[in-house]
């Protein structure tokens, strides 16, 4: 029996649908994520200096099949710990060219997923994912599976990537770009490696390839009675007992194996909701919900950089700080969330650098040259003031 049953009535012709509105969108949410430029050094400023003939030709070669993707360029950003997270960055045609597929793709698929399959999903997010998992427990599902996918964007088989593509999809040219999307290669250090497995960090479509994988899992676990969220490939299965939180274990482990995966055995832990886990950047316990020290020191990265003593207290560097306070504050000052004390030692910790910068040293005594109101009427924003009454 095959793994993915396909269905009987595929979608065909998606070609077809290939046109000059869908490229224009395709292209501005391209713009709206940024992001660097490809080995071919294109920016996205410069590839919109000649928009409309870029896109023509791009629609052109994704039609006629004469379409060939640039290889990734290879960026490597810090995990914490002394490791490296691999991206794969396509040129701005290709993130283009992906999102146009990405377009395509996600309505047929849409309607199949779980719902309790949270990420990179229409009108779904992680403070919904982690307001479900509350709400698990809650209802009495105390003891969590705390799963890791060992280097799932890295290991995941392509040929599984196509069969489940291919139980919904009968048009030969799209199957045919998203293989060349997984087969690209990547330029690392000006070598080219192929990519033969998996499917690159850093890929517009990547995402929704790991959701289509990834429902396998959910309708398995779906099947045998078990709460679960997931979103992309971060999940935990909820579970009633030490035994059936093993039970669940053993499924998820058979399922993936399935799939060409496998649980990572340093990651993957039974705990319980007392003891507390980390989930999606919060640390979730019966007795708290707040950030988890990676995501604090995450955020204290971000202060250093922006508050060295050399610098000069400005009104840009406190519109720089408040960028970054604001996008901590709105991720985890949320209803549930009990973050308030760690908010104000973090406030006083911010406040004390930028009066090093003045004093060019560090010291916790130094309030009085800088107290609290004079931060407050240079505009500088708090993190507790985001804190619910």
């Amino acid at each position: 029996m095959p793994l993915f049953i396909p269905n009987k009535h595929k979608a065909h012709s998606l070609t077809g649908r290939i046109t000059e509105p869908l490229m224009q969108a395709a292209f501005q949410a391209v713009k709206r994520n940024r992001g660097a430029a490809g080995i071919d050094k294109v920016s996205i400023n410069m590839f919109e200096a000649n928009l409309a003939d870029n896109l023509l030709c791009l629609m052109k070669a994704l039609k006629d099949r004469s379409f060939e993707p640039l290889p990734l360029r290879r960026k490597f950003i810090d995990k914490g710990g002394g490791k490296l997270r691999p991206l794969g960055i396509p040129a701005v045609r290709d993130r283009v060219a992906q999102e146009v597929v990405r377009r395509l793709l996600a309505p047929i698929f849409e309607s199949k997923f779980h719902k309790w399959s949270y990420g990179f999903r229409p009108g779904r997010n992680c403070h919904q994912a982690l307001a479900k998992v509350l709400e698990f427990h809650q209802s009495g599902f105390r003891f969590v599976l705390d799963a890791d996918i060992q280097g799932f964007f890295d290991n995941l088989p392509q040929d599984i990537i196509m069969a489940a593509i291919s139980a919904e999809v009968a048009d030969g040219n799209i199957l045919r770009l998203i293989e060349k999307f997984l087969r690209a290669g990547v330029m690392e250090d000006g070598v080219f490696k192929p990519t033969t497995v998996g499917t690159p960090q850093g890929g517009v479509v990547s995402p929704l390839l790991a959701n289509i994988v990834l429902n396998h899992l959910d309708w398995q676990l779906h099947q045998r009675g078990w709460r679960f969220v997931r979103y992309a490939d971060d999940f935990v299965v909820l579970a009633q007992s030490p035994a059936q939180a093993e039970e669940a274990r053993v499924l998820v482990a058979l399922t993936l194996e399935q799939l060409g995966l496998k649980l990572s055995p340093d990651k993957t832990k039974i705990t319980t909701f007392g003891k507390g886990y980390s989930f999606l950047g919060f640390v979730l316990s019966s007795r708290s919900r707040r950030m988890r020290p990676k995501s604090v020191k995450k955020l204290q990265d971000k202060v250093r950089l922006l508050s060295q003593r050399h610098f000069n207290l400005d009104a840009l560097l406190i519109v720089k700080l408040n960028q970054v306070i604001r996008g901590t504050a709105q991720y985890f000052a949320t209803p549930w969330s009990t973050n308030r004390h760690l908010f104000r030692t973090l406030d006083s910790w911010i406040r004390m650098r930028l009066r090093a910068i003045i004093t060019r040293h560090k010291c916790y005594n130094d309030n009085w040259r800088l107290p609290i109101a004079r931060f407050a009427k240079l505009g500088l924003l708090s993190l507790e003031s985001f804190c619910r009454p």
